[in-house]
């Protein structure tokens, strides 16, 4: 695969977004299985909550850990064992035989999975000036709705064409085959033999209007306001993702009754909603760059715009159809990718790079914890009080992450020596 010419840069993040694609790929593909499995393994939806809390509680340690190795491996090594590892990882699903061992391979592809969002933005604090790393963080991050829309239709495809064993086989043989693209086509721009002068040249240059006074080492991160600023408000937004992930089409199934032909119709729509959010978060910073804003400040009114929509999702209990719903699940899609983009940009806009994949990693961890909150919440409750009130506090709680956001979010003050 030839990556070269003037825009280089590009190409790499293309990369990394296939990767994020096929990541979010395998990942869903249990959550279209889920009411296949469900009948299956003869699960509850509490021991279906189970199965993605295994998934959870290892991202969750992991995010912090992957980060760590793919600042001491290299982007490279680091991405292509950990894709490797969620490959086979998700494969090996299709010798579950119970809702306990569907828990156990779930461990594994949350620990291997993790490294996905830290890998992209080292890669973009790597490879891009601070004017454009908004738009590259949109195009990766649109891969985690893009996986998330085709798992619908492809999973559905191999559980009717074959069975459900073959839709965990089918996707993550795929990663196996992008991890061999990213070993070939990957290297650090000092060492890329096919980087331009003139290329190495901008993205050097565009750092004289980054962020002064990084944090550049892991205690120095974790001492600095500013990744509490991004840490805290992960927490309390993340959980509307995981249960926008794991929960649309048992949702479509409990309330709606709706078939797995037409969860594979409607399932898929909020993420290519999503798509348009991450666009948003990559489009919307630069325009107000352009009209006067500071970096930090593009990225905090992007956020608060994308936490205002999620009142749309917080009505589902108003929809009178499924295709009602499915239109408000869009909104929320498209107004989590945007909210979500904005704080993901912010770990490689004020951490330097040799730790940018840390502070991401563990603000990725705060995120997870969050999400994992809600997931337990969810099992406790949902069969009890139906998904509704659910959907309201998650609309409160991405509210409440803005509002954080901007109390803790600060420039550096002149001749301090980290971000405030």
């Amino acid at each position: 695969m030839k990556l070269s010419g003037p825009k280089l840069r590009w190409w790499i993040i293309a990369l990394v977004t296939l990767g994020t694609i096929l990541n979010y790929l395998a990942r869903s593909t249990l959550s279209v299985a889920a009411p296949t499995l469900k009948t299956e393994f003869a699960m509850t939806t509490e021991q279906y909550s189970w199965v993605v809390l295994a998934f959870q509680a290892s991202y969750t340690v992991m995010q912090t850990v992957a980060g760590s190795v793919l600042d001491t491996l290299g982007t490279r090594l680091g991405f292509f064992l950990f894709a490797l590892g969620w490959a086979f990882a998700n494969m090996a699903h299709a010798f579950a035989t119970g809702w306990q061992s569907l828990a156990f391979f779930r461990t594994l592809l949350g620990a291997t999975e993790a490294a996905a969002i830290p890998a992209g933005v080292k890669t973009v604090a790597t490879w891009f000036p601070p004017r454009e790393r908004s738009l590259a963080t949109s195009l990766f991050q649109m891969g985690t709705s893009v996986g998330n829309m085709i798992a619908p239709p492809l999973v559905a495809f191999c559980i009717l064409a074959w069975n459900w064993q073959a839709a965990f086989i089918v996707t993550g043989a795929l990663s196996v085959v992008w991890a061999g693209m990213w070993w070939v086509g990957y290297r650090d721009p000092e060492d890329h033999p096919r980087l331009t002068q003139q290329e190495a040249d901008l993205i050097a240059s565009g750092r004289k209007d980054d962020v002064a006074h990084k944090p550049a080492t892991k205690k120095d991160v974790l001492k600095s306001r500013s990744f509490w600023a991004i840490a805290t408000p992960r927490f309390l937004s993340e959980p509307a993702w995981q249960t926008f992930n794991f929960f649309i089409p048992l949702y479509l199934v409990a309330v709606w009754n709706l078939d797995l032909k037409s969860i594979a119709l409607w399932a898929w729509m909020p993420f290519l909603a999503a798509d348009f959010g991450s666009l948003a978060a990559g489009l919307l910073p630069t325009w107000l760059m352009k009209r006067g804003a500071s970096l930090l400040a593009s990225r905090k009114i992007t956020m608060t715009i994308g936490a205002l929509c999620m009142i749309g999702p917080a009505c589902i209990g108003l929809a009178t159809s499924p295709a009602m719903a499915i239109a408000l699940f869009c909104v929320g899609g498209f107004a989590h990718q945007m909210l979500n983009g904005a704080l993901i940009t912010l770990c490689s806009d004020v951490f330097d790079q040799s730790t940018a994949g840390t502070a991401s990693g563990m603000a990725g961890t705060s995120a997870w914890i969050g999400g994992m909150l809600f997931t337990l919440l969810i099992g406790q409750s949902a069969d009890t009080f139906g998904y509704n009130p659910l959907f309201v506090a998650l609309a409160a709680l991405d509210l409440l992450a803005a509002v954080v956001l901007w109390s803790l979010l600060r420039a550096p003050a002149p001749g301090s020596r980290q971000v405030a």
